[in-house]
């Protein structure tokens, strides 16, 4: 699938620079060390575990598994993983153009946090909005924090409007969108990675039909969280 191994990529991209890191303060605990030669034989096996174990959650972070979209039409699925905290009808003027239902679906730093096209169709609104950082626990995360609204044509039902928008938490620092405006997609492409826990915010028209419970566990790009008939 398109942008397979991107988020394995932004792994080790962070590691890369973690060892450098590391190196440099293996170098000032050698410094250190001349004074106290006991000090660097305690120094150095312990940054390296420490680097071990860092190198170990940022590849477990940055997992990517390929998502089983199902067969059946007319399906939005969930662009995100992680849990259903909130499903309510909120105003979204920019691409929705006015009140419609919102899904959100809170990711913490243990789910997989690339995101999956939650319909076929076009990629035809894309806006980056910078913010705060706020946790992404908070309701007005969403509000206050850095964003990307991505808004979808789908392909069916042909012209239905699907909006999707990637929150940066507390820890989140970055998010690395993977399509443009103009860009055609399929149910459960790749299309983004946000880095550290965060959130994802679905927006659905009025004939919608939610599937979705508060407290669902989704999977992006396989689980059902609205139809239409």
């Amino acid at each position: 699938m398109k942008h397979s191994g991107k988020a394995r990529k932004a792994a080790f991209k962070i590691l890369f620079f973690s060892l450098i890191a590391a190196g440099a303060i293996w170098l000032i605990g050698f410094v250190i060390s001349v004074i106290g030669a006991i000090m660097g034989v305690i120094a150095v096996p312990v940054l390296i575990i420490l680097w071990v174990l860092f190198a170990l959650f940022t590849l477990y972070f940055f997992r990517d598994p390929t998502a089983r979209p199902p067969a059946e039409a007319n399906l939005v699925l969930s662009p995100g993983h992680g849990k259903v905290d909130s499903i309510d009808t909120t105003v979204e003027p920019k691409f929705m153009g006015g009140t419609c239902q919102r899904i959100s679906i809170f990711l913490s730093v243990f789910n997989v946090h690339v995101q999956n096209a939650p319909v076929s169709g076009k990629v035809v609104f894309f806006e980056y909005t910078e913010g705060q950082f706020l946790n992404a626990l908070r309701a007005d995360s969403a509000v206050h924090n850095e964003n990307l609204l991505l808004g979808f044509e789908a392909a069916e039902p042909r012209g239905q409007k699907i909006g999707v928008r990637l929150i940066a938490g507390v820890l989140a620092r970055r998010i690395v969108p993977y399509v443009q405006v103009g860009d055609e997609v399929t149910r459960g492409e790749r299309i983004s990675l946000i880095q550290f826990g965060s959130r994802v915010d679905v927006y659905l028209p009025a004939g919608a039909k939610i599937r979705a419970k508060l407290g669902d566990r989704v999977v992006g790009g396989q689980t059902v969280v609205a139809a239409f008939d």
